[in-house]
């Protein structure tokens, strides 16, 4: 790893009230120490200035943070090996993720078990690329009249045992759960998350507009991958959808990709959401970062990727996606019109705050982790820096 000590300068940076030109953005021991113009630097500081990163005009943004991911690069996380997660973490920084809740899929308790676990380790060990912030479990708690790609052999109602024995043998590794709320048990599931200080996220659901607001009442706080797999909306029953659209307290996950929401509908949910409720993520799974082709899995189901698409073999149903999280921030500042300062929030600030790791990530200010990503003008990215070492320039 390179030095966690260098400086930036002739750049864009991208920071939560606008975008800073011709600034310097200067890192000592992997904390970023100063941002501002060249002329304000210390002598210490200045003396980095020869040396420096030349920007080129280029944008300096926070690191994205991916709060529903599966895998990339061949490898899932319900994989369950350091290995597999060194080649996920590594393909989706590549990418400008610095952090990420690792996301398991509907299967067995046993295969939970050692995602749990597995991602516990992962953690302990240090990763070497984007840094896990946890477990997101989607499933097994969801309706199979909504299981787009899940599993329906192994969805039930929530085991709440289940959460309290991940809870006492790895404390604080989930972050989120994803269920139905209309599930029997979903309530009680969703109270004792949240007095864990774990987010509950309604996903592959069949509930009612009234069921989402009673959930809601409880402590849900989340929308998984808004609009798909959920009750649309309707104007006289608004549905799941509806409720994640007029409700504040719910956060919104979308994956803006042009295929599993249409750009004018992501611009509907843009606008009807509050400041700071609306959070891209990828939900990408093995096949990302790969080539078109059949022979791809996602929770045990056969996927087929053509032309960049992931779809079950059998049904056709979207099976996540191929997406990256530039591929994201790009999508919504063409097609949605948001300024690079807009844009950055829904990719990275907005999911800092959602899990709670916003006083250390997720901006761009002093004090906090070098997690930062150089694109050139184009946005098209030339180095990404993890707790301030550099991966790739």
């Amino acid at each position: 790893m390179a030095n966690s000590t260098f400086t930036i300068k002739n750049a864009r940076v991208v920071t939560l009230s606008g975008v800073l030109h011709d600034a310097v953005v200067h890192v000592e021991n992997g904390r970023i120490a100063y941002i501002g113009t060249a002329s304000q630097l210390t002598e210490k500081e200045q003396a980095y200035l020869p040396e420096a990163i030349d920007a080129k005009n280029g944008y300096v943004l926070p690191g994205f943070i991916d709060i529903h991911v599966h895998g990339g690069a061949g490898a899932d996380f319900m994989d369950a090996t350091a290995e597999a997660y060194d080649t996920i973490t590594k393909f989706h920084m590549e990418h400008g993720t610095t952090a990420m809740l690792a996301t398991s899929m509907t299967q067995s308790r046993e295969a939970l078990d050692a995602v749990v676990s597995a991602v516990d380790a992962y953690q302990k060990s240090g990763s070497k690329y984007t840094q896990l912030a946890g477990l997101h479990l989607e499933g097994p708690f969801v309706n199979p009249k909504y299981k787009g790609a899940q599993n329906d052999a192994y969805m039930m109602d929530p085991q709440i045992d289940w959460l309290q024995d991940w809870h006492e043998r790895y404390p604080g590794v989930m972050k989120q759960l994803s269920l139905a709320p209309e599930r029997n048990m979903a309530l009680e599931a969703i109270r004792w998350c949240r007095a864990h200080g774990i987010n509950v996220a309604a996903a592959h659901t069949d509930a009612t507009y009234d069921q989402i607001e009673v959930a809601v009442n409880a402590g849900l706080n989340q929308a998984v991958h808004t609009f798909n797999a959920m009750t649309p909306i309707n104007h006289r029953n608004p549905g799941t959808a509806g409720a994640v659209l007029s409700d504040d307290r719910i956060t919104a996950e979308v994956i803006a990709d042009g295929h599993h929401v249409h750009p004018a509908v992501i611009k509907i949910l843009h606008r009807a959401k509050a400041p700071g409720k609306l959070v891209l993520i990828t939900d990408a799974m093995s096949a990302a970062g790969m080539p078109d082709g059949e022979g791809y899995s996602l929770g045990g189901l056969n996927v087929t990727v053509k032309e960049g698409v992931a779809r079950l073999a059998e049904g056709g149903s979207l099976a996540g996606s191929t997406l990256t999280m530039i591929g994201a921030l790009k999508f919504v500042m063409t097609h949605l019109g948001l300024p690079v300062e807009e844009a950055s929030k829904l990719a990275s600030y907005n999911a800092a705050k959602q899990i709670g790791i916003d006083h250390v990530t997720g901006s761009i200010e002093v004090g906090k982790q070098a997690d930062l990503v150089l694109t050139n003008v184009d946005f098209d990215i030339q180095a990404v820096w993890v707790q301030g070492h550099t991966h790739m320039l």
